[in-house]
């Protein structure tokens, strides 16, 4: 007798988010397991599902903290939902959110899970500064305390590959390697904040977003329904305005804060199941999961890590880039978008029509544990309002890796 299982199809449902907040904005005093709990509530009241569905809850984070501890669990816990519901926490940096999905997805192909909670949940504006000269005393007259947003940036190659000017070098290293110039990434990062602003102004992102309710002490409660950190005034020649983040270190630095993504707060969630398991509790996939690839590059190069995960990706279906109807990059730096397409050897169409089209990380932020979810999202409705077959996920990720995921729409 056999003890064998057949793989199953992973599909995905009702993938949901909540608005993304500005970096000390609106979720400034938001805790992260409360965005998570609320995403993840209003997962549960949209779908109807119940506790005894659940059979785990995944959650990437960049940022965790003692604060919220494994917080899936902690997530699964203040929604509401039964404490048998088991959960968990990941990083992948950037990737955080996509892996937490490929992660569910393996649970659920293998027959391990009937159905996963996979998501992610970022508070960039409560990361917290941080000591580690402290646990034993100490006699210095002073003791340094660590930014826990910073330190990772510089870290993330470890002892042998230092990049001592952060993600920010990484994004000029691009530039220089590809000939991108300033006024390429600005005119790229004005046209970010121009497709965001119409995609909110017309409702795209209304029937993908679950609202929080904000209170503050002394004032009444408010409730957020929208994305916070798109502008609708940017243009290219108040970019142009900005001085470059690394000017002191490199006369020919380009990058500033306009054309470089936001630090955020948000939570996204999604169930991943089978089939057969949708079809039984009135759940409507939308996609499913066909491939996925994982890749490591150079970490000063780490903004070309999409070009490698995407290749893996494609090289186990029977698929090319032209394939794909739609194509979502994470946005880090203006510089490392456009350089992953000159690698794809992406046309001016190409990326007006199918690259990012209402908007990424530039615009809409980058909440780190939460941007896999905030994109599947928004990637998925798109997808079915295109009637496009084929969608691609594909993010850089700090410490110079790549991840992306080749989704089918099974709505067509």
């Amino acid at each position: 007798m056999s003890a064998v299982r057949a793989l199953h199809d992973a599909v995905i449902c009702e993938p949901l988010r909540t608005p993304v907040g500005g970096f000390g904005g609106v979720f400034r005093d938001v805790p992260v397991t409360t965005l998570a709990a609320t995403v993840l509530r209003g997962l549960v009241e949209r779908t109807g599902i119940t506790s005894g569905d659940i059979d785990d809850v995944v959650f990437g984070q960049g940022y965790a903290n003692g604060e919220a501890a494994a917080i899936g669990r902690i997530a699964a816990l203040d929604a509401g939902l039964d404490v048998e519901v088991p959960g968990l926490q990941l990083d992948r940096r950037c990737g955080s959110g996509v892996q937490a999905l490929i992660y569910a997805a393996m649970q659920v192909q293998t027959g391990m899970s009937d159905l996963v909670i996979a998501g992610g949940a970022e508070s960039m504006s409560r990361t917290e500064f941080y000591s580690t000269d402290m646990r034993w005393g100490t006699r210095r007259p002073s003791v340094e305390f660590h930014d826990r947003l910073a330190k990772p940036r510089v870290n993330s190659g470890g002892e042998r590959f230092p990049v001592e000017g952060g993600m920010i070098e990484t994004a000029e290293n691009l530039r220089r390697e590809y000939s991108i110039g300033r006024a390429e990434q600005d005119a790229y990062a004005a046209e970010s904040h121009t497709r965001a602003v119409r995609a909110r102004d017309t409702g795209l992102f209304d029937d993908e977003t679950v609202p929080v309710t904000v209170t503050r002490r002394g004032k009444d409660p408010v409730t957020v329904t929208a994305d916070e950190h798109p502008r609708r005034d940017v243009t290219v020649e108040q970019l142009a305005e900005l001085r470059p983040i690394r000017a002191r270190v490199d006369p020919d630095a380009t990058v500033t804060a306009g054309n470089a993504c936001g630090q955020n707060d948000a939570a996204a969630a999604a169930i991943v199941t089978t089939p057969e398991n949708a079809a039984r509790l009135g759940l409507r996939p939308y996609v499913r999961l066909v491939s996925w690839g994982v890749a490591g590059v150079e970490p000063h190069r780490m903004g070309i890590g999409p070009v490698p995960a995407v290749a893996k990706a494609l090289a186990r279906t029977d698929l090319s880039l032209d394939d794909i109807g739609l194509i979502e990059v994470n946005e880090a730096f203006a510089a490392q978008v456009l350089a992953c397409a000159r690698e794809w050897k992406l046309t001016d169409e190409d990326i007006r029509d199918r690259f990012n089209v209402n908007g990424s990380g530039i615009s809409l932020g980058h909440p780190v544990g939460a941007t896999g979810g905030r994109i599947l999202a928004g990637l998925v409705r798109e997808m079915e309002r295109r009637s496009v077959r084929y969608g691609v996920e594909t993010m850089c990720i700090g410490g110079g890796q790549g991840i992306a995921a080749v989704f089918e729409n099974v709505r067509l």
